[in-house]
Order: structure tokens, then sequence, then C-alpha cells
């Protein structure tokens, strides 16, 4: 046999491709078993990324469930590891620093061993203190690069990322080839000199099945040095998952490497555990879209953790869409049609706004932009009617540099919204937090936790730690949940879904009820509707959850304040992005409709501003 290669399953990131939520922490201690069992992996993909966010959504906490999950896989010896977005530490918007400092150590202290960084700009300035951080805490840093296909990125490009990334003291170097579109022959040139710069540094190989490269790349990189690949297991495996265990390891095999033995019996009783969790609530999230190779996400290089959550945002969109083309006697458009616009849009604004790798949170950026682009294109607009501002932070280098110019067309609509283009380290336009999160938590009566985890926790996600701790979380998602499994067992009789559902939090029960397609979102019985104000109604741009604020700092509109033309009203909360309602008139607010934290459609009426009113 010749050079071992090593395995590392990619549970984390299976789930995240294939849709919205993660399993359960029982759920997570109970397969654990079988995947030790199975003896071919020297890693597991535990947490991070989107984990931690979505334990919150659904009412669960983040920190119990790391704890838990990485223990019996530690205690068998193999090592665990997470995904880390530098910056953005575990979410979509930047960190501050002592926040990302603190992130380390409780992961660190939770039991995770080894920390993947990536930047989605590959800004050094990003990644380079997380290398710092992660060993200040005891981690092994590994440092990835987000793989690409386009005219700027290069092999040359990234083996000079990685010599950066090398001297600055990374333990290891990822491929992160997010979107599965790296060609394969380039990769293994890549890997090929980054070993020429450092024999011994360990390189680990992560790609997505959708686009159909993945097992040419796997093999390219392997005969080229690469240590260790990400794989998947059915049936979370190929579509836009990662390919499975099995074919990489007969592949590995058959071109002499030396890779570790399946033990069969484990496999299919880990593959019947995921299903169960898949029968159980998760797959009631995983649109079955996703569980399909398809060549056209070549073009756009939209990254399979990405879909998962794409083909569900399509589908609301789509029913808005099409809601508004039935009231303006145009045809409807299918899944189909909207998602080749939607691919051939990205494909335009990609380049436009200065070629992101398409990588959390800036994929979920230029798709976002593309599909308001869209939206506001098939209803006769133009495009960049709708621009938000953490999309703005992207272009402006907010948040880092970009790998290219941003095309004249934007720069000229960043000049007549009178917005300056920034070269600073992004790091400081982020002061620290913690200390105001530690106030915020003392007046509460919460306890920070062990290590400080539920500190950072609540630093890190502070609108839905809060709604994790009230509870509504919890409730929202049992009543979404409860939504799903009767319309998909009764499709045919909308009557006998259910309009009222009864959760119980804590020993008291809500009553909830259920809004279904083409229906007006409903309030939670025992809530009267806001009254009616007089004035010119302000309509929901797109459809999402209604916040009055986007951080805790933000001081919320109310029912009498001022505004001016331009004014930050409201947010809504669309495809991970808060994105900002503005006043089109001097006024003043009197009314207010929804709630915060209330799924509005568009075109729902949200507030109401009076022209006549002044302060």
């Amino acid at each position: 046999m010749g050079r071992e290669v090593k395995l590392s399953l990619a549970f984390r990131d299976m789930w995240q491709s294939a849709g919205k939520y993660q399993p359960r922490v029982d759920q997570l201690v109970k397969i654990a078993p079988s995947i030790i069992r199975m003896g071919c992996f020297d890693r597991v993909e535990t947490n991070g990324g989107g984990f931690e966010q979505v334990n919150l959504l659904y009412g669960e906490n983040p920190n119990t469930a790391v704890r838990e999950w990485t223990k019996p896989l530690r205690e068998a010896g193999i090592q665990t590891h997470m995904l880390d977005r530098a910056l953005n530490g575990l979410r979509m918007s930047p960190c501050a620093k002592d926040l990302r400092k603190l992130f380390y150590k409780v992961k660190k202290a939770q039991g995770t061993d080894i920390t993947r960084i990536f930047c989605g700009l590959n800004d050094p300035r990003n990644v380079i203190p997380s290398i710092g951080y992660a060993h200040e805490a005891g981690m092994i840093a590994q440092a990835a690069l987000c793989i690409t296909h386009s005219p700027v990125h290069t092999v040359d490009y990234y083996i000079g990322l990685a010599k950066q990334f090398i001297e600055a003291g990374a333990d290891e170097i990822a491929l992160k080839d997010m979107a599965g579109i790296g060609r394969p022959v380039s990769l293994g040139k890549i890997v090929k000199g980054i070993k020429a710069l450092k024999p011994d540094i360990i390189i680990q190989y992560h790609s997505h099945a959708g686009p159909g490269f993945s097992m040419a790349s796997v093999l390219e990189v392997c005969l080229n040095g690469c240590d260790y690949v990400d794989v998947g297991m059915s049936p979370l495996s190929w579509g836009t998952g990662h390919p499975d265990v099995i074919a990489v390891q007969e592949m590995l095999r058959d071109a002499g490497f030396a890779v570790k033995d399946i033990d069969m019996e484990a496999y299919m009783e880990a593959r019947s555990l995921i299903q169960e969790m898949m029968d159980d609530f998760l797959g009631y999230y995983c649109p079955p879209l996703n569980r399909l190779d398809n060549s056209l996400l070549i073009k756009p290089g939209l990254p399979g953790g990405m879909m998962g959550s794409l083909m569900t945002d399509l589908e609301d969109n789509l029913k808005s869409l099409n809601k508004w083309k039935e009231k303006n006697g145009q045809k409807p458009l299918s899944t189909d049609e909207l998602l080749v616009k939607l691919f051939d849009e990205v494909a335009y604004v990609w380049p436009k706004v200065g070629y992101p790798p398409l990588v959390t949170p800036f994929s979920q950026y230029v798709k976002n932009l593309s599909l308001m682009n869209v939206m506001q294109m098939e209803k006769g607009k133009g495009r960049w009617e709708i621009f938000p501002d953490t999309i703005w932070d992207m272009v402006l280098g907010k948040a880092g540099k970009l790998p290219a110019g941003v095309d004249d067309e934007i720069k000229a609509l960043a000049a007549a919204q009178g917005r300056e283009f920034l070269t600073d380290d992004p790091q400081l336009n982020y002061p620290d937090c913690l200390d105001e999160y530690r106030a915020r938590m003392a007046e509460k009566g919460w306890e920070t936790g062990p290590d400080d985890e539920e500190l950072f926790e609540y630093a890190m996600h502070p609108e839905q730690y809060e709604n994790f701790r009230s509870g509504k979380a919890k409730a929202e998602f049992e009543a979404d949940l409860a939504k799903r499994k009767a319309a998909k067992n009764a499709p045919a009789d909308p009557a006998t879904l259910p309009s009222v559902i009864t959760v119980t939090l804590g020993g008291k029960s809500y009553r909830l009820d259920v809004a279904y397609d083409g229906d007006a979102p409903k309030a939670a019985s025992g809530t009267a509707p806001s009254p009616a104000g007089e004035g010119e109604p302000v309509a929901a741009p797109l459809s999402g959850k209604f916040f009055l604020t986007k951080d805790p700092q933000e001081t919320p509109r109310k029912v009498g304040d001022a505004v001016k033309r331009g004014d930050t009203l409201c947010y809504i909360e669309a495809m991970k992005i808060q994105n900002a309602v503005c006043a089109d008139f001097d006024g003043v607010i009197t009314d207010i409709l929804p709630s915060s934290g209330d799924s509005v459609e568009e075109d729902d009426v949200i507030l109401k501003i009076s022209h006549n009113q002044t302060s």
C-alpha cells in the first residue's frame, strides 16, 4: 500500500447542505457510537458555521449540544473540527475583537480540536489574527483557501495565499471548494505548490458533489499530496452534499493509497439513524432538488452549504412573485424557470461586485442581490432597486478587500448615494462588545455560563439568543413544523389543516394561529392588532421577518416618531440578511402593524406614515 489518506466526515455540513436545520443533541449523541464503530474516520466536523445559530432557532442550547456531541468522538480518539468565519465568527456579520478571542477559548473548552478558519473574501487581514487567537486557546489552526473559478482566482493566487497563512503560523491548510467548482487539475497544482513550500504541512480537501467535479478533484489533490479528504455518507451524500465515503475509499484504494476499512454494519446503522432524523423533523426542511447533482451549478458557482436554504427561500419568493403576476394578469413562473433566471443573474452580478468567493456570507449577498434584481425585473422595474446595507458593506470594503475592483456601474451607484470605499483593517470597524453584553446579562439575571459560553452565545447571536431564552424561537419552530407536517399528510384538503396549535414551554401553554400559503399572517391569539392609524401605508418590499432593529444598540422606531425621507424605519430579514425599509418622504409614524419577529409577506402593510403631522 502507498501513502495513507485519511477521511473526515463533514457531518455538520452534510445537514447544512441538505436543508435548514441540524439534528438535536439527543440525536447527535445517539448516532456518535455508530460513527465511531465505522472505524474509517480520523476526524468529524462537529460544529461551527450555521450549526449553533440553527440550534437557537428551534429552541436548543448550542453550548450543551457541542459539549455532548464532541465528547464521545474525542474519547474515541477522533479529532473534532469546526467551521469558523474569521472576522464573522459563527455569524453572517463581523464580530468585535474581544468576541473573536473568546470564541476560541469557548470552543476549545467545549471539546473542539481544530478550527477551519476562512474569510469569504480570502483577505489575510481577517484570517491571520484568528490563527493567533486559536493558538492562544490551544486549538489547531487550519487556514482555508476559499476555492472558486474566475479570472482572478488562479493557481498562483492560491499558492501565494497559502504562503501567507503558513508564514503566519497556520498548522494546516484547507482547500475549501465550497461550491465544488474547482477544476480538478488546477486543484492538484495548488496542492503540489503548497507542498513545495512546506512538505510537512497538512492539507485537507473539502468539496461538494453537485456540479460533478468532486470525485476527479479528490483523486487529483490526493495524487499531489493531500492528507485528509472530507466526505459525506448516505442518505446525505451527493447532490449539494459531499462525495460518499464508500466511493471515495474505493477510488483511492484503486489508486494505490492506504485508506481505512469501513465497518459496513455500523455504516448501515448510522445511515438508518440519519433517515430517522429526517423522518422526525429534519426532512421537512430538505428540498428534494438538493438531493440531485446539477451541472447548472457550475456557472453561478453557488456553494453546496447555501443550497440547502436557497431552495426554501426560492419557494417563498416564487409564491410571492406568482401572486403578483396573477394580480397583474401575467403567466406564473415555475421553480426551474426562476432558478435559471437566478443563476444567470448571479453570473451577471458576481463580476460587477468584484468576484468575492461565493461562500458565506458573500455567497448569500451575491445570491440575494441577484434574486432581488430578478424579482424586481420580473415586475418591470430595474436592477439594484433593493440593495441592502449589508451588501454595500461588502462592496465598499467594510468587511475586507474584494479580489477584484467593482464595476463602474456599481461605483456610480455608490457615488449617487454618497457612499465611500474603505481600505482600513476591517476589524477597526467593529469595537469590543463583551462588557456591554455582560452588563445586559446581569440586568436580566442571566448567568454567563461555564467558560463564559452563554456570554459568548448571546454576544454572537443576540436576537436569536433572546428568542431562545424567551421561548419564542421554539414556539415559532413548533408552529412551522406542525404546518409542514399537516400539509404533507393532507395536501389535497386544506380544510383539514389545523388553524391553531398549542405549544407548551416551561410549563406554560401558548396558543398559536397558523397561516398557510396565500393567507395573511395572523397574530398570536390573545394579541390585539395595532390600532389603525391615519397616513400612507408602507408595504414590505419582500417576504421575511419583521424587525424594528438589526442589533441591540439600535433604538427602535415607535408611533409618533418623526422621520425624514431616506431614514431607516425597520428591517425585513430574508435569506439571512436584514433588509432596511426606508421612508419615502418626511412625516410621522402613525402605526406599526407587525410585532418584532413576525412573518410578513411582500406588499403587506407594515407601517403607516402621515404627511400632515409634525413632531
